[in-house]
């Protein structure tokens, strides 16, 4: 797989300071060449399960050879392994923290383990010269980054690994009454209530369209396709673009509107029984 020449990034830097900024520098200084496109530097600090789920959702909307870059990185400077992964599709370039964990389950998944690939990041000539304890993003991963670019092969920067660490992401579970029991896992900047519930999930439940959400202890009666499908100001589920279950308020945020946060437990009840 050739680079496509386009790198992605994904921190939980923010905006407000020079960190994102430095990185670009890193990268353009290697490979001046290359786009650099951000994905998203509002990662809540050091929250690595909500950068598992945002980064399995935009890489299949790249071209194939796309580096992703990924630093939420609450252990910077310590033991912890720093990986390139591999896939047919994409190369990602993160700390071995859990930020991979949904990417790496579904390649996996697709793809199988023979054909998906991870390598340590220990050879230091693809580093910056100084690497301090606190800013790896800057002196590892953007110039390993800039390295694959150019077309560096992802075994020069170390030795191939079996699997990455994953982190203890919450699965659905079926409760007493038969109904899916899942979390939140992600509010996003409409304030929409994103589940670890997808459609599969669902499908295999035997949960159709006259299901009913419980959040917060408030009934979501139905599964609709479009916010549009309910009046302004309602509750509605729906599964959104990442085919994950979401809650929601037309025109409004249903974070706000329920008191509800990441974490919170959502049920999915079938036609056939009722919200306790």
């Amino acid at each position: 797989m050739q680079p496509s020449g386009i790198i992605t990034l994904t921190t939980d830097f923010g905006l407000s300071d020079s960190y994102v900024g430095i990185m670009k520098g890193v990268i353009l200084g290697i490979a001046r060449n290359v786009t650099i496109v951000d994905i998203t530097h509002q990662i809540a600090p050091q929250d690595i399960h909500q950068a598992a789920y945002i980064v399995q959702t935009f890489g299949a909307f790249f071209p194939p050879g796309t580096i992703h870059v990924v630093v939420v990185d609450p252990g910077v400077g310590s033991k912890r392994r720093r990986i390139i992964l591999t896939t047919p599709n994409a190369v990602y370039v993160a700390p071995d923290n859990g930020v991979l964990t949904y990417v790496w389950r579904e390649a996996i998944s697709q793809w199988g383990t023979e054909h998906c690939a991870v390598y340590d990041l220990t050879e230091p000539r693809y580093w910056l010269p100084y690497v301090s304890s606190t800013f790896h993003g800057r002196d590892v991963f953007a110039p390993v980054a800039a390295h694959l670019a150019l077309g560096v092969p992802p075994a020069q920067f170390g030795e191939r690994r079996a699997e990455i660490v994953e982190a203890a992401l919450e699965q659905p579970s079926r409760g007493r009454h038969g109904e899916l029991v899942g979390r939140i896992i992600h509010i996003d900047h409409f304030g929409n209530c994103i589940t670890n519930i997808t459609l599969k999930h669902l499908q295999e439940a035997g949960i159709g369209e006259r299901m009913t959400a419980q959040l917060i202890g408030q009934r979501i009666e139905g599964l609709y396709r479009t916010y549009a499908d309910v009046a302004i100001g309602a509750l509605v589920a729906l599964i959104g673009s990442s085919d994950h279950l979401e809650i929601a308020v037309r025109n409004g945020s249903a974070a706000q509107t329920l008191g509800a946060g990441i974490g919170d437990i959502v049920r999915v009840f079938p036609a056939s029984h009722q919200a306790a």
